[in-house]
């Protein structure tokens, strides 16, 4: 499991960043890719990367302002270009279908492939299967926005292979069979039950991606305990005041919610234009001095995120 920054911009894109787009990767645990957020320009940042468009097959917008949107109609069509022939499920507050709608009949647009939208209403659980979970959060906002918490199910306990070596258990089929949990009988008449033949399970993953926000009682909640929490820094420590005018967090106030949240580590991103160099060194360093395991990333970074 990755994540991997093709954008890590605010408002409009820059020489240094592009505007916001998070590609979650799970090509080991399902082979496809999770857009959060599609900021103007990120089909061309997927070119820089081994990223396939017909590997993502969801799609979580924040939000629907235009940094964090406007690269969704140009991804769609490439998608159709590059063999996407499966479904597409795409996540986002009302009105995501009918920008995208609007977008594709306006120019003309047809793709290979149907799109599947879930608009968001109450708050709670979007998505389900046996490997993931994904839930959501409003946020603060001058417009609605929400963060985001996947949390992967947990791993199966390994076979313990020895144990049953000493027990005289044929490998081969019986193996696979016990592994799911199975009983099975030996040709001498034993019954072997699977599940006791199986280690601890192995915790599953959590990830908490935050859209654009005010502090907020919800956002740690989302980040409770999580492997890695994204959260927006448009602000630095001593704009807490600008960073409320205008809807936005400062980096120690981030820190601060991953501190609360007891998150392992902290991702900032959705960096202005106005901090480069130095400064945006200066933003991580400010947010280490409450949170150490903090990172400001750039475009292209990637953070693995390892099994417990």
């Amino acid at each position: 499991m990755d994540l991997e920054f093709l954008g890590t911009g605010a408002g409009v894109p820059g020489k240094f960043r592009n505007v916001t787009s998070i590609a979650l990767k799970l090509l080991d645990e399902r082979n496809s890719i999770w857009l959060f957020d599609v900021g103007e320009g990120t089909q061309q940042q997927i070119l820089r990367t081994t990223i396939k468009p017909r590997k993502i097959d969801k799609i979580f917008i924040t939000h629907l302002h235009g940094d964090h949107l406007f690269g969704l109609p140009g991804l769609l069509s490439s998608r159709s270009f590059q063999g996407g022939e499966s479904e597409l499920v795409i996540y986002g507050p009302k009105g995501i279908r009918q920008f995208v709608q609007t977008a594709m009949r306006i120019s003309d647009s047809h793709l290979s492939y149907p799109i599947r939208f879930v608009e968001l209403g109450d708050e709670g659980v979007i998505f389900e299967d046996d490997k993931f979970k994904v839930s959501f959060m409003r946020l603060d906002h001058r417009i609605e926005s929400v963060g985001y918490r996947i949390v992967e199910k947990d791993h199966q306990g390994q076979l313990q292979v020895d144990k049953l070596k000493e027990l005289h258990v044929p490998s081969g089929p019986l193996y696979g069979r016990l592994k799911k949990g199975e009983t099975v009988t030996l040709d001498d008449g034993r019954k072997i039950d699977g599940k006791d033949y199986l280690g601890k399970p192995q915790p599953g993953r959590i990830v908490a991606i935050l859209g654009d926000t005010r502090k907020t009682k919800n956002s740690p909640i989302l980040a409770q305990n999580a492997d890695v929490l994204v959260h927006e820094s448009t602000f630095a420590k001593n704009e807490s005041k600008l960073a409320r005018n205008y809807y936005h967090s400062t980096n120690v106030q981030a820190a601060g919610i991953a501190k609360e949240a007891n998150v392992k580590r902290l991702i900032l991103t959705h960096i202005s234009a106005r901090y480069t160099g130095k400064m945006a060194n200066d933003l991580q360093k400010q947010a280490q001095s409450v949170f150490k395991a903090t990172k400001v990333v750039h475009d292209f970074d990637v953070i693995h995120i390892p099994l417990k």
